[in-house]
Formats: C-alpha cells, structure tokens, sequence
C-alpha cells in the first residue's frame, strides 16, 4: 500500500485529467448499458411484430447511442496515454535528478545496469499498468454495478445465475496473484543480470578480444539468457492461462442463462428480448470481471517495478549537506586537518590522520603506490566523497558549509579515467563552460595540447566523438578532458593521474603552458610518474592511507624511503637524471 500511495502522489499532480476520465468512462459506460436495452427492444417490438418503421428508429437511435461510446473510448483511449506518459516522464527525471546526487559507493550499491533497467524496463511496466488502470479498471466497478442493476431489472430470479461464476473467478484471481508476484520478481532481477553482462561485454570489447575470451562471453551471455527466457516463458504461461479460464466461465455461465431463461419463456415469464439484453448484460458483468482479473495479473508485476524504483528514490546519498555559505574572494588555501575516510562496510579506513595545506600560486603533487588512496584524497576536495573524520578549509571555512554548488563551479577536475560524451569536439569541451566562446575553447585546446590533432580531424572542431571517446586514443581522450576543465578557468585544479597516457614531450610542454596559465590558482597532480611531479612546490608522498612524507623532490628524494622506492622502481639505482 505505501508503493501505491507514492505512485498515487505522481498521478495526484493530474487529477484534472484522471476526472475527464472519469466522466468519459461514466458515459461511455452509460452507452454500453443502453444498448441491450435497446436491442430487446427492437426484438420485441419491432422484429417480432414486424414492425419495419420501428426498426428503423430504435436502429438509428442505436448507431447514434453506440457513436457516443465510440467517441468516449476516443477520449479515455487520449487522456489515459496523457497521465500515463506524463506520469512516467516524471518519474524518470526525479530518478535521474536523484541519482546524480549518488557518490561512487551508492553507484555501486545499485549497479549502473539495474539503474539503467529502473529508469527505462520498470517505469515503461508502471506506464502500461497505469493506461490498462485508467482504461480498463475505471470502467469496470461501473460496468459491473450497472449491469448487475440491468440484469436484476429484466429477471432477478435468472440473474442468481451470475453468482455461479464469482466463487471460481475470485479463485482465479488468488492463484493470479499468488503464483505471479515472485515470478516477476524473477523477470526483473535477472533482465538486470542480462543487462548487466551486455553492459560489461560492449565497453569491454577490447579487453574480450584481447584474451580471446568471445566463445566464453557468448555463454556466459547465454546463460543469462536462457535463464530469462525461462521465467519469461513461466510467466507468460501463467497469463496464457487466464483468458481460456475466464472465457470458460463466461461461456458456461451463458449456457446456463439461456437454458433457464429459455425455461421462463415457456411459462410466459420473460420475452425473447429481454433474454437477448440479460445474456448482453451478463457479457458485460463477466467482461468487468475479465477486466479486473487481467488488472490483477499486470498489478504485480508493476507492484515489483514500483519497489524496484522505491528503492532507487527512497536511497539515501551518502552526501550530508549542501551548505549554504558562498565564495565572493578569491580561494587561497585549502587545508586538511586530521582528515581520515573510510568506504562503507570497509574494515578499515582508507584514509587516516591526513593534515596538510593548498596553497594559491604552488602546485601540490600527490604520488604513492596503488591503493595508497590518492584518488579517494583528490575526491574530498570537490566532495565527491565525505570525509568520515577531521576537518577540511577552504580559506578557513569548513568545507561542508560552502554550497556545494558553489564550490564546484571553482573547480576544474580531470577523474582518472578520461570520459567523453557522444558529440562534437566543441560540445565535450564546452561541457565545462556552457557559454565558451571559440576563442575560450581554441585556447584550452592549445593549452591542453589537443589543437593540433583536434585540427587534423576530418571536421576539425566539428568533428563527432562516439560514446566515451571511443574514436580516439588515451592520449587524445586525457588531453580534451583537461581543455574540458580548463575552459572554465577555475580556481582549482584537480589533475587525477590525468598524463598518465601522454608521452614525455607532450607531458612536459603540457605542464609548462599550465604553470603559465595558472600561475595564481590552486593546482594538484596525482601522478604516478615522478617525472610529472619533480617540479612541483610541494610533494605529498601517501603510503597506506598515511601521509608517509612531504616535502620537494629533492628533499624526498633524499630523507624518504617510501619516496626513494618509487624512484627506484621507476628509474633504478641511478635515480632520475
């Protein structure tokens, strides 16, 4: 129930449509109801008699009375696709304006497969169980109060026929429900697992071929598979076998009427007409029953999508608060005061007892061994990730009471893995400055040592970049993910092991123009390369979560041993030249 009334919150915001419906349901069922009437009496009065004239009246009155029922069905048919389809569009937008909320913990928490099945498979069941609803299940109460009120009027005795079917239908349903609730459960676990192996064998192409592993991707995919299919099959048999069921009982109960009905003919009691209206009346109980009985095998499966897209809004972010506090100076220091972080459900912290200051005009280095957690030091900054313990400044205030929006907008940030969306060189870089104008965009290309093959491309500027850069190579990705943070001149710069696919030369004349370009603001590079690092003002050397030196590369190099392995391992005994 408390699923149906979150749904119900959706579809509240277009009550003025769901009384249209209303209204066009009452009369359109209005019609469907007049018309057994009609007809018995177009059979007693006029076929029976052979009254031509009257025929032809109560014929045209009938034309006119079912035109109407057309023109409301029209209009149900309109405005339940309206509700539905606008009642879907909202959904999906809180969705994804709630996710982007997420940190990299609750992304995985979901997994971006199910998220993507949520957004799209689970709202689409809720969009079509919401038309059947407001298509089907409005009209039925209606239809079957009226045809039962319609039935009594021509004959109460036949219509104690009707009671025979409601025992077996109300079982039917039962079993509907009992036998299809866990079985759609089923279905929409395992299209999240089939998603997910597509999703991982689509990015991962490369990585496939590359270990020949095609054959075994194949079943693993046909696994998945044929286990949804499986279900899917069960599920469908289980439907499969409710329209035969319901149509057994409507044609068992209509047999019954006509073999009494044609009983209370003989003694008198009932005309031939009134038995044609009664069966027609009966059609229309049963079929409001039908409908409701096939409302009764979507709903659950709706019901699991409906969970499904709970757990998604219902989540809690790990981000605590925005703040509300803005940044009118320019940001001079940055400081970390016994700072430690640890993942969920981790052991142990990640980051522990990290104190040290950014400072305007020097460029900060961060270099350490892999899982030393440079990367989840880098994400405190723009609060991609809360520090769990300690404090963070930003020119003395506490980070966590800047406005995050706020913040960000001072930021310009390269992740690790260089990401590129689907269009034109110019779009991914005015993705960092929605108003760029072309000379912004040039100069950060040329900054980022991205112009001169920007130009050779076939469209130069204009050129298409398919769905994460997968046109171009690393270097190429890396360089316009950096003229993407560099467009918007931010204050700081956060640089995630962001050269690690450029060559030597190109690394050197990319981190000069940004010494140039930068020369006042806040500058951090996580590198692996000490080559990257060696001239920078100051040098954080991470070891195990734990700050393990700092200082400049020719103090490390000659007091730390943590610092010194890494030159060894990278230059040997010699060092570098």
């Amino acid at each position: 129930m408390k699923r149906l009334r979150k749904l119900a919150q959706y579809i509240a915001t277009y009550k003025r449509y769901i009384f249209i419906l209303f209204v066009l349901v009452f009369f359109q069922t209005l019609s469907q109801l007049y018309l057994p009437t009609l007809m018995g009496d177009i059979v007693d009065n006029g076929v029976v008699v052979g009254n031509i004239p009257y025929i032809w009246k109560i014929g045209a009155l009938m034309l006119f009375v079912a035109a109407i029922g057309v023109v409301m069905s029209i209009g149900i048919s309109y405005y339940a696709s309206h509700v539905a389809m606008r009642v879907g569009r909202d959904i999906r937008n809180d969705i994804f304006t709630h996710v982007t909320d997420f940190s990299v913990h609750d992304f995985a928490q979901v997994g971006t497969a199910s998220l993507i099945t949520r957004t799209t498979n689970d709202v689409t069941q809720i969009q079509q169980a919401l038309v059947m609803v407001l298509r089907m299940f409005l009209m039925a109460p209606f239809m079957l109060l009226g045809g039962v009120l319609m039935a009594v009027s021509k004959d109460f005795m036949l219509s104690l026929v009707i009671l025979f079917a409601v025992p077996f239908i109300a079982v039917a349903i039962y079993f509907i429900m009992k036998k299809g609730y866990p079985l759609f459960q089923a279905v929409q676990k395992r299209l999240d697992r089939l998603n997910t192996i597509l999703r991982e064998n689509l990015t991962g192409i490369r990585v496939v071929r590359a270990f020949a592993k095609e054959r075994a991707e194949q079943k693993r995919l046909q696994r998945a598979n044929e286990n949804l299919t499986d279900v899917s099959i069960t599920v469908n048999r289980l439907m499969a076998f409710t329209m035969p069921l319901m149509m057994l009982l409507m044609n068992v109960t209509i047999i019954l009427i006509i073999w009494f009905g044609s009983v209370r003919i003989d003694v008198g009691t009932m005309q031939i007409g009134d038995l044609m209206a009664f069966i027609q009346y009966v059609m229309l109980i049963l079929m409001a029953l039908m409908m409701a009985s096939m409302m009764f095998v979507i709903l659950p499966r709706a019901s699991v999508s409906a969970k499904r897209i709970e757990e998604v809004l219902t989540m809690k972010t790990s981000k605590q608060t925005i703040g509300t506090e803005t940044l009118t100076e320019p940001i001079q220091t940055i400081s970390f005061q016994n700072v430690a972080y640890r993942y969920p459900n981790a052991q142990r912290n990640t980051l522990e007892n990290i104190s040290f200051t950014l400072e305007a005009g020097k460029v900060t280095a961060i270099i350490g061994g892999t899982g030393s957690g440079k990367t989840t030091l880098i994400q405190l900054i723009p609060r991609l990730l809360e520090a769990t313990a300690g404090t963070i400044t930003v020119n003395g205030k506490d980070i966590k009471l800047i406005h995050l929006d706020r913040l960000r907008e001072k930021i310009g940030y390269v992740p690790q893995r260089a990401l590129l969306f689907s269009g034109t060189v110019k779009e991914n870089v005015r993705f960092g400055k929605d108003n760029a104008s072309e000379e912004e965009i040039v100069h950060a290309l040329q900054i980022a040592q991205a112009d001169s093959f920007v130009r050779e491309l076939d469209l130069g500027y204009e050129s298409f970049i398919e769905q994460g850069g997968a046109n171009l190579s690393g270097g190429q990705k890396q360089r316009l993910s950096i003229a993407r943070a560099l467009v918007r001149q931010p204050q700081i710069y956060l640089f995630d092991d962001s050269f690690s696919a450029l060559d030597y030369e190109t690394d050197k004349k990319l981190r000069h123009r940004l010494l140039q370009e930068a020369s006042d603001k806040i500058m951090v590079i996580v590198a692996q390369r000490v080559s990257t690092i060696i001239d920078a003002d100051q040098i954080i050397v991470l070891d195990k979560g734990r700050i393990a030196g700092i200082g400049t590369h020719k103090h490390l190099s000659e007091t730390n041993d943590v610092y010194k392995e890494i030159i060894t391992s990278q230059y040997g005994k010699g060092g570098i030249a």
